[in-house]
């Protein structure tokens, strides 16, 4: 079973967004995190939520598609959906996936959707590629670099513009980096179950219905909009009849 890909619609017609909404609940590799009527509501979204790809119509009022993308400083994957052709050279000058011409099928959509999958693995590969030969972080704290394990992070909590790091020493870190930054560098068992926490998979102790114990004694919630991604990790690595 595929990792999950955690989407963000975005189209100002309520007719267009939930067809799109539609769409992406079908693709069984696809999790609608949030859909937005704007950008302005979309750029709140993504300040609490880890999002891998974004499903965006260009031609949306105040700030459009291709402005809001060209934006943000690190963006997640693209694809562009317009009712004017002419848009496509702009929507590959941002690095977009692909773009989807209105009106527009479930047959396109999942073309689409195909190619956003495809870059989706490689990137993954690469990055646990990379996890796999180090193992280790260098964390900036204050003006000096430590050295962590990552096997030995329990879990990490996001206060503001910082991240607390606790591991089975005794006393967190806290450095001055993004959730979105950190798990770039963490393999697939870091999950983020809530907007202001990411965990260890392998330090769990026990999960009773939405909270999590783990091998420290902390306990923390899941939340309902990372529920998906924590349940299928668990069908793929439990034990079944």
């Amino acid at each position: 079973m595929p990792m999950m890909i955690r989407c963000l619609a975005i189209d100002d017609e309520p007719i267009a967004l939930e067809k799109l909404n539609t769409y992406i609940k079908k693709i069984p590799y696809l999790t609608l995190v949030a859909s937005c009527e704007s950008t302005f509501d979309a750029m709140k979204v993504m300040s609490e939520e880890k999002i891998d790809a974004i499903f965006v119509d260009i031609n949306i009022p105040d700030v459009n598609g291709i402005e809001f993308i060209r934006s943000l400083n690190d963006p997640p994957l693209v694809i562009f959906i317009t009712a004017y052709s002419e848009y496509a050279v702009d929507s590959y000058g941002v690095n977009a996936i692909d773009y989807i011409l209105k009106p527009y099928s479930f047959t396109e959509f999942q073309r689409a959707a195909n190619k956003l999958q495809k870059q989706w693995t490689l990137m993954h590969q690469r990055q646990n590629t990379s996890h796999t030969d180090s193992g280790i972080l260098y964390l900036k704290i204050d003006y000096r670099y430590v050295k962590v394990n990552i096997d030995d992070i329990i879990y990490i909590e996001g206060m503001n513009e910082y991240l607390k790091i606790w591991t089975v020493s005794e006393d967190p870190f806290l450095t001055h980096t993004t959730f979105k930054h950190l798990l770039c560098h963490l393999p697939d068992n870091f999950l983020q179950i809530h907007r202001s926490y990411i965990i260890n998979m392998k330090h769990i102790k026990e999960i009773d219905r939405s909270i999590v114990l783990m091998s420290n004694g902390a306990r923390i919630s899941i939340s309902d909009s990372n529920k998906d991604v924590f349940n299928q990790y668990l069908q793929m690595h439990s034990i079944k009849k």
